[in-house]
Formats: C-alpha cells, sequence, structure tokens
C-alpha cells in the first residue's frame, strides 16, 4: 500500500466508522491492495468469466469483512455468496459489504443487537439525469430541483435505497425495486428515513428505516440499520 493510499483509508474509515454504534465494526480496504485471497468458498460465488477488475473488488470486499469480524473477536472464516448474491454470514453475526473501484467497506456486529445493516459506497459522482427517474420517485425528484448540487444528491439518493435495501434484506428475503422506497433527507443532520411504498413482509406499507450519509475523501457513504427487537 502506498503512503498515499494508506492515507486515503485512514480519511475513509474517519468518514464511516462515526455513521455507526460502537458495537458495530467498521473495516475499509482498497481493490488495489495486496490483499489475501479470498476462501475457496467465497470464490465459488463468482462467475468463471469475472474479469480481473471485479475479482480485486471481490476480494477488497471480503478482506474488509474478514477484518471486521476479527475486530469484533471473531476469526477470519468464509463468507459465501448465497443464491440472491447476498454474502452468507456466520452464525451470530450480521453485516454488509459494498465497493467500487477505488474502495470496499465492511460493517459486521452482532445479530444479538442487530437485525440488519445496510453500508454503501459510490464515488462522488454526480448521477445522471437521464437515471433519475428509474431510480428517484416523483416527490424525489421534485426535492432534488430545489437543492443547490442536485445531480451529487440524487447519488446520495441512489445509494441511500442501496444501503436501506440491504438493511431489510436480512429481515425479508424480498426483491423489490427503487421504487420500493421513498427517503425524507435531512441535509443539516445527514440523516434520512426510508419508508417502504408496499408491504414488504413482515414490513408494512409505511414503515421505516433509520440511516445516515457522508461524503468525503471522494467517496458517497450511506449506511441503514434495525435495531433486535427487544
Amino acid at each position: 500500500m502506498t503512503p498515499h493510499g494508506a492515507d486515503m483509508q485512514a480519511a475513509r474509515l474517519a468518514l464511516v466508522r462515526p455513521l455507526f454504534d460502537d458495537d458495530v465494526s467498521v473495516a475499509v480496504t482498497a481493490p488495489q491492495d495486496d490483499l489475501p485471497a479470498p476462501f475457496p468458498q467465497e470464490l465459488a460465488g463468482l462467475s468463471p468469466n469475472a474479469v480481473a477488475k471485479r475479482r480485486r473488488e471481490f476480494a477488497a470486499g471480503r478482506a474488509a469483512a474478514h477484518r471486521a469480524m476479527q475486530d469484533l473477536g471473531h476469526p477470519r472464516t468464509a463468507i459465501p455468496v448465497g443464491a440472491s448474491r447476498a454474502p452468507i454470514w456466520p452464525a451470530g453475526l450480521v453485516g454488509s459489504i459494498t465497493h467500487t473501484h477505488s474502495c470496499a467497506m465492511a460493517a459486521v456486529a452482532s445479530a444479538q443487537n442487530w437485525r440488519g445493516l445496510g453500508l454503501d459506497v459510490e464515488e462522488n459522482t454526480p448521477l445522471k439525469r437521464n437515471l433519475w427517474s428509474a431510480i428517484c420517485t416523483p416527490a424525489e425528484q421534485a426535492w432534488l430541483l430545489q437543492q443547490d448540487h442536485p445531480d451529487q444528491l440524487a447519488k446520495v439518493v441512489f445509494s441511500a435505497k442501496e444501503a436501506a435495501y440491504k438493511c431489510q434484506y436480512t429481515v425479508s428475503n424480498r426483491f423489490y425495486g427503487f421504487d420500493g422506497m421513498e427517503l425524507e433527507i435531512d441535509l443539516t443532520q445527514q440523516r434520512f428515513l426510508a419508508a417502504f411504498t408496499a408491504d414488504q413482509r413482515p414490513f408494512s406499507k409505511g414503515d421505516e428505516i433509520a440511516g445516515r450519509f457522508a461524503i468525503g475523501a471522494g467517496v458517497i457513504v450511506t449506511m441503514a440499520e434495525l435495531r433486535s427487537l427487544p
């Protein structure tokens, strides 16, 4: 890892760490790092035709997840890819993995404390206007057009929906599109609420998942969380 790379990873860890509670372990790596190879059980989830870029990003994501697990006191064990393409976490753990071409992150926590976690990282680049209608509801698009940096915030909407989807999937095992949630974003507090627009059992229309976001070090990071029921 180059000094610049180490500085950038430290900056990105400093960006994402405050988004989570202390009982959630967070780790950051990069596809350009010299990283341990994934376990064979993990590599089995990759397409045999996966290009080198995809393989590097996958390895960086798994390395971040292994590091986060170890920081919680768990051994480095395989996190296979499930039939839905979601990670299969070891018993007793929940988590989320995300990556871009320059960055990989993972968040891991005890399933006793958390029902679901969602984490997403995107390069801090604008979301093209021709993609807005596929990702944002009419209300979200109207809100974006009232903001100072609508194209950057559209990328925040995209990322936040990705994080909320990952978070709820741990509970529901249900697929839906970007119109399955509508966001209410608080720019001052850098928080959002993602409300279901239809029933996705056990969630009902109108149920909300809370999340946070941060922008810096060249990336947009979003997270969503569901505490375990008392």
